[in-house]
């Protein structure tokens, strides 16, 4: 799974018929302070995201398990939204910024 934040959508009026129903989706990848890291994912939503909500991805078949999404031509889906993120103190990361 990816850590992820929604920071804008894709439009795109001529697409696969079978993406008709779905909004993209732009994630800008996060470590888990929710810092900014580079990289950016298109992902189709399953979870009615929106902009600066902190989501987790996943890519390849297993975005095609998301709900809907069995046939369909997706890499990316978003499958969750965060409410927090709890670091073991021994995790090696610093406190959050």
């Amino acid at each position: 799974m990816i850590l992820g934040r929604v920071i804008g959508t894709v439009v795109a009026t001529r697409k696969d018929e079978k993406l008709r129903n779905f909004k993209l989706l732009v994630i800008r990848h996060i470590d888990p302070l929710e810092t900014d890291e580079s990289g950016f994912t298109i992902a189709v939503d399953t979870v009615d995201a929106g902009a600066g909500e902190n989501v987790l991805i996943v890519t390849g078949s297993s975005a095609r398990m998301a709900a809907g999404l069995k046939d369909c031509p997706v890499d990316a889906a978003i499958v969750g939204i965060i409410d927090s993120i709890t670091l073991r103190p021994d995790s090696g990361y610093g406190k959050k910024k």
